[in-house]
Order: C-alpha cells, then sequence, then structure tokens
C-alpha cells in the first residue's frame, strides 16, 4: 500500500500503481467526472498515470492551470488530427497550448485559408464525437526517429534528435494519428466540448528566420460552450479597442514600412506621452528619485563587464565608431551603474534612487513585431535604487506602494508574481537565496497575494512582477521590481558603511509603465480610446452653429487655452450634427456647441462624452469642471 496526500491535507492508502483516475473515483464520482488531470508531487499528469510510491496528489479540472493545459494540448492534437485527415502531405511541427488556448505549426504547400480552418474545425468535431481514447507508449531514442521517419515527419525527427542522449521518447496514440509528446492529456477526445479555430499566421521553425516559415493555426477551447462564447465576444471587443486601428483614426501614432518596429508619434500621441511622463517626473520627485540620462550607444566592453553580451547579445544592435565596437543599449542598467561609481558614496548618502526615462533598443523578429505592444525601439521608465542590505524591505515596499498609487490612478486591477533563478544566472546560490526572501518578506509583509514562477527570474536576480487587468480582463506585465547582487559586482560599486570600511551596495532595478509605448497601447485599448479628460490629447471641441458665432468660438479657445485646458475648434461651413459625430469618432471629452444664445449670454452649452447633455454653464462653471477632473485624476 502507498499513502497519497489529498489536496485538502487528508492522506488516503491505496494498492501500488492504483491511477490517478481510480484516486479520483474514490473521492466522488462527481470529482471523477469533471477531473482532467492529476498533478503529482508537483507534476502535471495524466488520469491514466500509475501511483508507484507515497506522494501528493492534486485532482485537476478546467478552473485550474494544469487541467486547461492538459485540456487544450489535446485540442492542439485534435486539430493536427484533423489537419492529417484533409491534408496528408502536411508535415507536423510542433502544438502546444498557450494561455489563451492553443496552435499548431504546418509545413504544407498553400497557406491555410479561412474556408480550410472551418473544414478543420468540422474535422475536429468529428474527431470529438468519436470519443477516441488517448494512449501513451514510449520508445527508445533510435526506434522513435525512424518511427516518425516511416510517418514522414522530418520536425519530429530533429526534434527527438535534439532531446538528451539516453531520454525515453513519449508518443499519444489517438485513432490512427500518433504525435510525439511529452504530455499530459485527457483521456480522451470526447472530453472536449467546445473548440473554436481563430486564426492563421506565418511562424518560422524553432523561432528563426533562418528556417523555413510554417503556417500556424490558433485556436481555443473550453469547458462549456457558454464559456466559449463569453470568450469569442472578449475578442471582438478586443479587435473594436485595437491599439494600432484607434492610432491611426484618433491620429495618435503609426509605423511605417520605412521602418518596422520603430513607431513615430504623432502630435496628439505626444500630448498623450507628454502627460504620462509628466505625471511620472511629479510622482518621483515627490518620492526622493533624481533623474538622469544615459547614452543610446555605449562601448562594446561595457556589455561585456555587465553580463548582458553572455546572456542577451542575440537581442543586440552593434556599429563601429573610430574603428571601436559599440552597442546601441537594450537595458539602461549598465549606464546608471557608471553614474553611481562617479564619486564616493557614504552610507549616508543610501539609499540613492535614480531615475530614467531610457530609450533602449532591442532586434526582435519581423513576426513578431505587434503595433506598440512588441517593437524594436521602446522608453523604458527605469530606476535604479542603490542601497545597504538592511534598507533592502524598505524600498522594495517603496516601489510597491509606488507601482500600486500608478496603477489605481488609471482604474486598473493587478495581481502580482514572484520569478525565481533561472537556469542561466550569474552569482552564487546564497546571494539567490537572501535576494528571493528579501523579495518574499516584502510581499508577505503587505499581505499580497502571489504567484510563484520557478525559474523565470532575471539572469542577474528574482523580481516581483505586477499584471495589469484591463476592462475587458486582459492581463498585462508591465510594473516590475528586480533585487540584483551581481551588477554591484560587476562594476565594482561600493559606498563607505558607518566602521570606514567599503562595502557592495544592493540594487533595485524596477519599471512602472514597463515601456511607454506599450503602456499606451494597454491604455489605448482599456479606454478603447476614450481616454479620461485629464489624459485626452483634445479635451473640449468648440463648435459654431453658423459664421457670425466663430468669433466668439475663437475667444473660448484662447480662454481655455490661458488655462491650460486642451481645445480645438471645428468653425467649417458643416451642418451642425455633422460637426458633432465627427468629435464622437474622435472620442472627446466635451464638446460645446455655440449658438445665439450662448453668444449672447456668454455662456456654454455643454455635451459630455460620458454623461451626455449638460445643457447651458458660465464659462468660469466649465473651466473649474475641467481643472477639477485634470487634478483628481478621473477615469
Amino acid at each position: 500500500m502507498i499513502k497519497v496526500q489529498l489536496k485538502d491535507g487528508s492522506i488516503k492508502e491505496y494498492n501500488e500503481g492504483s491511477t490517478i483516475k481510480e484516486v479520483a473515483e474514490s473521492i466522488s464520482a462527481g470529482l471523477a467526472r469533471v477531473a482532467l488531470a492529476g498533478e503529482v508531487d508537483g507534476m502535471v499528469k495524466d488520469l491514466s498515470f500509475k501511483l508507484q510510491k507515497d506522494c501528493k496528489v492534486s485532482l485537476l479540472t478546467f478552473e485550474d492551470d494544469g487541467g486547461k493545459h492538459a485540456y487544450r494540448h489535446t485540442t492542439s492534437h485534435v486539430m493536427a488530427q484533423a489537419v492529417k485527415n484533409l491534408y496528408p502531405n502536411a508535415k507536423l511541427a510542433i502544438g502546444p497550448s498557450i494561455e489563451t488556448g492553443f496552435y499548431y505549426d504546418f509545413d504544407i504547400d498553400k497557406p491555410f485559408s479561412n474556408e480550410d480552418l472551418e473544414k478543420i474545425e468540422k474535422g475536429m468535431e468529428k474527431i470529438i464525437k468519436e470519443d477516441l481514447p488517448l494512449e501513451r507508449f514510449t520508445l527508445p531514442r533510435e526506434e522513435a526517429m525512424k518511427f516518425m521517419e516511416d510517418r514522414g515527419e522530418p520536425y519530429k525527427v530533429e526534434l527527438i534528435r535534439d532531446l538528451p542522449q539516453g531520454e525515453e521518447i513519449s508518443f499519444y496514440k489517438q485513432g490512427d494519428f500518433v504525435d510525439l509528446c511529452a504530455g499530459p492529456h485527457l483521456a480522451s477526445t470526447g472530453k472536449i466540448k467546445a473548440i473554436k479555430l481563430l486564426s492563421v499566421a506565418g511562424a518560422y521553425w524553432r523561432g528563426s528566420e533562418k528556417n523555413k516559415m510554417l503556417q500556424r493555426i490558433y485556436g481555443t477551447s473550453f469547458a462549456k460552450k457558454s464559456e466559449l462564447d463569453e470568450y469569442i465576444l472578449r475578442l471582438e471587443e478586443a479587435k473594436r479597442r485595437d491599439h494600432r486601428k484607434l492610432g491611426k483614426e484618433l491620429d495618435l501614432f503609426n509605423i511605417y514600412d520605412e521602418g518596422p518596429g520603430f513607431p513615430f508619434f504623432l502630435p496628439k500621441g505626444m500630448v498623450l506621452r507628454n502627460l504620462l511622463e509628466d505625471y511620472w517626473r511629479f510622482e518621483h520627485k515627490q518620492r526622493g528619485y533624481q533623474e538622469i540620462k544615459t547614452p543610446i550607444i555605449l562601448n562594446e566592453e561595457l556589455w561585456h563587464r555587465s553580463g548582458h553580451w553572455d546572456h542577451y547579445k542575440e537581442n543586440m544592435y552593434f556599429t563601429k565608431i573610430d574603428e571601436g565596437d559599440f552597442a546601441i543599449k537594450p537595458m539602461n542598467c549598465p549606464g546608471g551603474m557608471l553614474v553611481y561609481k562617479r564619486k564616493l558614496h557614504s552610507y549616508r548618502d543610501l539609499p540613492q534612487r535614480m531615475a530614467e526615462l531610457g530609450l533602449v533598443h532591442r532586434h526582435e523578429l519581423s513576426g513578431a513585431l505587434h503595433g506598440l505592444m512588441r517593437v524594436r525601439c521602446f522608453t523604458q521608465d527605469d530606476a535604479h535604487i542603490f542601497m545597504t542590505p538592511d534598507q533592502i524591505k524598505d524600498e522594495v515596499l517603496g516601489v510597491i506602494e509606488l507601482i500600486d498609487s500608478f496603477y489605481n490612478v488609471f482604474g486598473f486591477k493587478y495581481h502580482v508574481e514572484l520569478s525565481t533563478r533561472p537556469e542561466n544566472s550569474m552569482g552564487s546560490e546564497e546571494q539567490w537565496s537572501i535576494a528571493t526572501n528579501a523579495l518574499k518578506d516584502a510581499l508577505d509583509s503587505k499581505d499580497m497575494k502571489y504567484k510563484i514562477n520557478e525559474g523565470d527570474g532575471a539572469f542577474y536576480g528574482p523580481k516581483i512582477d505586477f499584471h495589469l487587468e484591463d476592462s475587458i480582463g486582459r492581463t498585462w506585465q508591465c510594473g516590475t521590481i528586480q533585487l540584483d547582487f551581481q551588477m554591484p559586482e560587476k562594476f565594482d560599486l561600493n559606498y563607505v558603511a558607518a566602521d570606514g570600511e567599503k562595502y557592495r551596495p544592493v540594487m533595485i532595478h524596477r519599471v512602472v509603465f514597463g515601456s511607454i509605448e506599450r503602456f499606451i497601447a494597454i491604455l489605448t485599448e482599456h479606454y478603447a480610446g476614450a481616454f479620461p479628460v485629464w489624459l485626452s490629447p483634445v479635451q473640449v471641441k468648440i463648435l459654431s452653429i453658423v459664421e457670425k458665432h466663430n468669433p466668439y468660438v475663437t475667444e473660448l479657445l484662447n480662454i481655455f487655452e490661458a488655462k491650460g485646458i486642451r481645445a480645438e475648434i471645428d468653425v467649417r461651413n458643416e451642418k451642425i450634427g455633422y460637426k458633432i459625430r465627427e468629435a464622437q469618432l474622435e472620442k472627446t471629452p466635451y464638446m460645446i456647441v455655440i449658438g445665439d444664445k450662448e453668444m449672447e449670454n456668454r455662456t456654454v452649452a455643454v455635451r459630455s462624452r460620458k454623461d451626455g447633455d449638460l445643457g447651458a454653464m458660465s464659462i468660469e462653471d466649465f473651466i473649474n469642471r475641467i481643472l477639477e477632473e485634470n487634478d483628481k485624476k478621473l477615469n
């Protein structure tokens, strides 16, 4: 007999070799019906997995990440089977589950069309209806390679060849379809309830531009049709809010063929950007940060010293100056190190908080570029905080409070994740342990719930990531706090302590917006382009009904601008209904319509984007309304 500790902490005894499914059935028939997979000592396994020793077991449903993964990974296999049934010459590449669904990459002569997706989806429904069991089997390495060669799957052969020597190669079979896969999977295809294929895109094999372009089909699946319907509605809403579309319509920003991945900010976009940067500067000054600016290009030796050469050079751009080798900075950190090192510091000088709106360049594959979300140059709202070890907790807490205050202003909810030491990292186990525990301590002292991402830290230290939730439920990783013992060591940074000896400072890297460009994209989609008054490039549109009202309209423009209110006028010889519709399409927060009565009484007739017709107001009352919304930063 073996002892199994269940999720609630209770311990039950089972025969050695009992499956996870049998454990579920022993608890309740209802749980056995909805269980999709199991977690055994932290590893997600099929329900058919046999338990051979004492262990901890959690049953996973669609509500759990592991359950979703098994569900959607199985759906990707169903899609691959449907593709092979319809297009036998298609070659299989990879087909993982992803956060919102799954995808599969295929090598096929002719790109998939929308009509093809409809056929594939019908083929998937047929396979699901057949309720084919998924059976796992393994083969020795050489047999596995020959097995896939015989099936005409060169990409699978390459994947097997690259697996570690001696590793057992696992496959999953459903009907006559077989795929190389580590699993886990559902017990049968009939467990899948609701599917939808969404789009096709090009994807280089293994993400390298040097390799062949494959066809990637994206899809999603849910345990209930109602959940799928809700998701499709959210996707449609996301299309309506797409920042690339709104950026053009509202004349905020654009990306041209002459500079792929290098965004242009247009006059109205610059107003929005400057408002964000002004707010950022004000808040940082209040919290004791000093602003710096470091060069975009620095010599190659610096990047060797910082560790970026060994860990990040594939994403960097390089140039030669006076026959010397230089790099365009992908990060601001090394420049911040040089600023700190310019003079000797006492412990009384610490903490030192140095902030920088620094332009960085990173090489992204063309297929990965996406509006302002994924670009090749962007401005990080960086800060580097240098401190003594006993100041770590207070400084981390200070950054958490700063980030929280920022996100509340924009109406964002968020969740927090703590990422720990990756495989490709610098520094000792002891340093990493101290740094990780310091971040945990700060989070715990704030009673903040957080998820741990094992092995997802930066190469120089663990980090806390802040994931925003926008108005339609999507999440975006923006703010981050990274604790670093490595850079101060590499740059030989010091401070003089009270005992007169020199010690290494500890360092925090942190961003709030993350990337100004990406944050503007997120805000554009969050607000659907209807920015709150304080952020709107144009706060008031003043419309004349006929030409004789134009002088008063111009006078109002001058009054508003003198008070710092961003206003535009529309004195064209057009019908007032047309002018109003245009202002509405521009998502202007307030419209003022000027007719005979308003001109005679020196009032304004106000229409609010949010509240509709507000009627007549005095000029002073309207100005006070706008200024109050500016000051309070109302959403």
